[in-house]
């Protein structure tokens, strides 16, 4: 087993699950129910992290990971065209009204 990804944020440990469980590459997410521990154990004891169960995956992984953090990076918040709605970099539609995010066209 490797170690691919650990962070505190929930959201993104879900997103590196999802991408791996598509990709169908065997994970497990390790300390996935201990946040009630933090204050008795270290936070970093606590911390939800991904693993691969076959370290053969780990070169793909690990690409599809940075991929993933690569396309967070460059996302930017946008301004619907049709209705002027302010929208996070988030949504590919406008909340408001419907519209494709510019990006996505």
């Amino acid at each position: 087993m490797k170690k691919l990804y650990v962070s505190n944020d929930w959201f993104s440990i879900q997103q590196v699950a999802q991408l791996l469980e598509a990709h169908r590459i065997p994970f497990m997410v390790k300390n996935e129910f201990s946040s009630g521990a933090m204050g008795e154990l270290s936070p970093f004891d606590v911390q939800p992290e991904v693993w691969l169960i076959d370290d053969d995956w780990f070169a793909r992984a690990n690409a599809l990971v940075e991929d993933l953090k690569q396309v967070a990076a460059n996302s930017r918040d946008w301004t619907c065209y049709r209705c002027t709605e302010d929208n996070d970099a988030a949504f590919e539609v406008c909340w408001q009204c419907g519209e494709a995010s510019p990006d996505t066209e």
